[in-house]
């Protein structure tokens, strides 16, 4: 017996987002439809990955996320030419040693790593903050500055200090990652707030603040839903691709961060901690998640041989 398949027609899209300079561009967002339903609109543009690059050794990676890297932890340039080699899209640069606590870096110390990183890389950049607001709209102005004309992704920008973030951006010719807690009215209120200082809307990823897999996600997957529909029905205040920031939320749960002696009954870390990253990026990509900011290669690996099989169109 036949069966109709309902179709969905939307009125509108989610922007498309171009990060980098030709020939090595990124294009984020564009679909006219949710997550991989191809058969009822387009989804133009895979959904991308970035592996992280910590501009100082990390010291609370467990030893099995540090292991793939640890003849580069001391150097952001090798370590950001590595993350290229095994695969990532991009490459996400944390300012970590910027932070009060965990070096105090200068604005002028942490350009010019991102100079050196620049320079070593052909793939679009993420620059990512310490996390401290004000510090941070310091320290990416002058990261903005010192990667002018580089099309990156610098943030995050918040409601404390999008304007300093904003202004760098736009003087410096990049794109802005605002950040919001997981409240959907929030995300919009902040685009809204970046988009009247005259940076076009497609120049902005939203991060509504995931959770990792067990700590939240469900919520977060709601958001992101939430988001996505408001998108394609025709707001345009909710219309940016999404970032999600899956290693820094995945990689700190205690069950990706215990090793096997300390929870036999969990399984092997190796292989438990890359799947609690895995099935994290999974969940959120479909949820609408655009960039996926990951930390072990073997968990881009598993999460592209996903891709691959969601990016196939197939027809009902």
């Amino acid at each position: 017996m036949a069966v109709t398949i309902a179709k969905e027609r939307w009125t509108s899209k989610v922007a498309e987002v171009v990060l980098g300079v030709e020939p090595h561009t990124v294009k984020l967002g564009g679909e006219t439809t949710l997550p991989f339903l191809h058969y009822e609109g387009t989804v133009p543009n895979r959904p991308s990955t970035a592996l992280e690059v910590i501009d100082q050794v990390p010291e609370d990676w467990p030893e099995v996320l540090t292991a793939p890297f640890a003849d580069v932890l001391n150097d952001p340039v090798a370590w950001a030419r590595k993350n290229v080699a095994l695969g990532a899209d991009l490459v996400a640069l944390r300012l970590q040693s910027a932070h009060p606590d965990l070096g105090d870096a200068s604005p002028a110390e942490v350009a010019e790593t991102c100079k050196k990183v620049g320079a070593a890389v052909d793939v679009p950049l993420v620059i990512i903050g310490c996390g401290v607001e004000e510090k941070d709209a310091e320290v990416l102005q002058a990261a903005a500055e010192a990667l002018a004309g580089k099309n990156c992704l610098i943030g995050c920008a918040t409601t404390v200090n999008y304007k300093t973030v904003t202004a760098a951006a736009m003087v410096h010719g990049h794109n802005v990652i605002a950040s919001s807690p997981l409240d959907i009215n929030l995300a919009k209120q902040l685009n809204i707030l970046i988009t009247e200082m005259n940076l076009a809307a497609d120049r902005i990823v939203i991060d509504p603040s995931i959770g990792g897999l067990g700590y939240g996600i469900e919520y977060a997957y709601s958001i992101m839903e939430r988001a996505r529909l408001g998108a394609l029905m025709g707001d345009k205040m909710l219309a940016m691709p999404v970032i999600c920031f899956v290693g820094q939320e995945a990689w700190k749960a205690k069950e990706a961060k215990s090793t096997t002696d300390e929870a036999p009954q969990w399984g092997e870390q190796g292989k438990r901690a890359i799947l609690w990253e895995v099935v994290t990026s999974v969940a959120l990509a479909h949820a609408g998640g655009n960039l996926f900011v990951m930390r072990h290669p073997e968990s881009v690996k598993q999460f592209n041989a996903h891709l691959d099989v969601m990016m196939k169109a197939f027809t009902y």
